[in-house]
């Protein structure tokens, strides 16, 4: 298991059909529409040997996304590829496709920025709103291929 904390920003729109991000960059911009959060205190580079090896074995991975201070979470089901370099110092990005660069965590997603709850992406357009970003690897049985 592996979390990031980053929070919400007044320009977040999560409107994008393919893809979502949380970066440490704290500027964002209205046409930012895949950013879901804004202050990561983690990026690809910060994540462990044992897991990087795992995404880039291609397992199945869970990513919970969550607002602790309203009781709203959500899951998104995202594959490793070999093709992951896991290097990217600012952004971490979940693709539903299964192009990879620097930035790509998972591929083959089950949900992009459009597809997640509008209730908390209302809340995630406040400054304070922390949200916490959870990977974890999935067992055989629990993935959905």
């Amino acid at each position: 298991m592996f979390k990031i904390f980053a929070h919400g920003h007044k320009n977040i729109r999560a409107t994008h059909r393919t893809t979502f991000e949380i970066t440490k960059s704290e500027h964002l911009t209205p046409r930012g529409d895949c950013i879901i959060g804004v202050g990561a205190d983690k990026t690809l580079v910060d994540l462990p040997e044992d897991l990087k090896a795992l995404l880039k074995a291609g397992h199945f991975f869970e990513v919970e996304l969550s607002l602790p201070d309203y009781g709203i979470s959500e899951m998104v089901i995202g594959k490793g590829d070999s093709n992951l370099t896991l290097n990217h110092p600012e952004d971490i990005v979940v693709r539903k496709s299964t192009y990879t660069c620097p930035r790509t965590l998972l591929v083959r997603a089950n949900k992009a920025a459009c597809d997640l709850n509008r209730e908390m992406v209302e809340y995630l357009k406040e400054k304070n709103t922390e949200l916490v970003f959870t990977l974890r690897p999935l067992k055989a049985a629990e993935t959905r291929d």
